[in-house]
């Protein structure tokens, strides 16, 4: 995974109100410890949250043409 790669929510978390299989796009990249900046936006484009997670935490989501 790298910087604005498309990715998909591995995990509940609920604190944050995500869920898993929400679609979000890398910001930035932590290499220690490895973790990436996420943002999940709403259809309308607004910003639902913005998260630093672990790669456990996320799929690749690439696209099938």
């Amino acid at each position: 995974m790298k910087l604005y790669d498309v990715v998909e929510l591995a995990v509940d978390l609920p604190e944050k109100g995500l869920r898993e299989g929400m679609i979000g796009t890398i910001v930035d990249v932590y290499d220690d410890p490895r973790a990436f900046e996420v943002e999940f936006d709403d259809e309308d484009g607004v910003e639902i949250a913005l998260l630093a997670l672990k790669p456990e935490q996320l799929r690749s989501k690439r696209k099938t043409l």
